[in-house]
């Protein structure tokens, strides 16, 4: 039989009490309480951020968790954007059209917010780090869609026009906006996530009544493909992730708020930690391995943020099961 020494090169140490900074893959023997014990990744977790400046939801968020912004949202619709640091969010300059259930790419410096509600909005605006400016509009407009991508590779897809639900899909180069293949289930109030060229679309609701999906699609810059469905079906979730092989979808709404986080590895979803504080409607952006969400609803909107990490390690009691 191969011994832990032959595996690791050394020998399990049995010690008073546990070693106060671990590397990860270490066992020890705590003999002060009989304990077998090792540091271990025990997956993605999420921690407290600073909270909104003011409260926002039904916005949309772009960048990176320690280089974050958000913008529009909230009912009344607002023009209000908000800049992240990692630790604190400042006011910004505003929108020129305030609105809700906006899609959002890019990052702190170089955004892009587009298509909402008054229903039918096709406005798009691009954002320079200080300012907004007003540039060519969409094709369909809708509300409630799902957003990825830079502020010159752009991806709009779903969400809720004066027809119904919608399974448009609507691609920036920068300068216009270009309709190509649709996805495959209507849907609004969806996440999504991914790049211009490979993106996930997933969960979302049906109108009317508001029937939660659990579906997922992978979009590789042609073609929407219809894969493995989420553990939960939701409405109203939020997305982070890179690619189509990488994301993750949290929080959400259907019958009552989710705190659930679930990670999607390009094959399946697996469920992960889970949010502080459950709700839905946030604003969310970042990769799978760095993401945050901003504010969402309760019913009321939120000002606190939540930032995820993974991997995650921690001191952990060892079994043979």
């Amino acid at each position: 039989m191969t011994t832990f020494k032959e595996i690791r090169g050394q020998l399990i140490r049995s010690v008073s009490s546990d070693p106060a900074n671990p590397q990860e893959g270490e066992i020890w023997y705590n003999n002060t309480i009989g304990v077998l014990k090792g540091y271990k990744n025990i997956g993605g977790a999420w921690a407290s951020g600073g909270n909104l400046t003011t409260a926002k939801d039904y916005g949309a968020g772009a960048g990176t968790q320690t280089t974050g912004i958000v913008f529009a949202g909230n009912t009344p619709p607002t023009v209000n954007t908000q800049k992240y640091d990692g630790t604190s969010w400042t006011n910004t300059g505003d929108m020129n059209t305030g609105r809700i259930g906006l899609g959002g790419a890019g990052n702190q410096t170089a955004a892009l917010g587009f298509f909402g509600s008054p229903l039918g909005v096709t406005t798009t605006e691009s954002f320079n780090g200080s300012t907004w400016t007003t540039v060519n509009s969409g094709n369909t407009g809708r509300r409630y869609i799902a957003g990825c991508g830079l502020q010159t590779a752009a991806l709009a897809f779903g969400g809720v026009n004066p027809g119904g639900n919608s399974t448009a899909t609507e691609s920036w180069n920068g300068t216009n906006w270009t309709s190509v293949n649709s996805m495959n289930t209507a849907r609004g109030v969806l996440g999504g996530s991914g790049t211009q060229t490979s993106s996930l679309a997933f969960g979302g609701g049906i109108f009317p009544p508001v029937a939660a999906s659990a579906a997922t699609e992978s979009w590789d810059g042609t073609n929407w493909t219809t894969v493995s469905s989420m553990n939960s079906a939701r409405t109203s979730l939020n997305g982070a992730g890179a690619s189509n092989t990488s994301a993750l979808a949290f929080g959400g709404y259907t019958p009552s708020y989710f705190a659930l986080t679930e990670s999607w590895n390009g094959t399946s979803w697996t469920v992960a930690a889970t949010l502080g504080t459950a709700r839905s409607n946030g604003q969310s952006f970042g990769i799978k391995n760095d993401a945050y969400l901003a504010g969402g609803s309760i019913g009321t909107a939120l000002t606190v943020t939540e930032e995820f990490t993974d991997p995650t390690f921690a001191t952990r009691t060892l079994t043979t099961s």
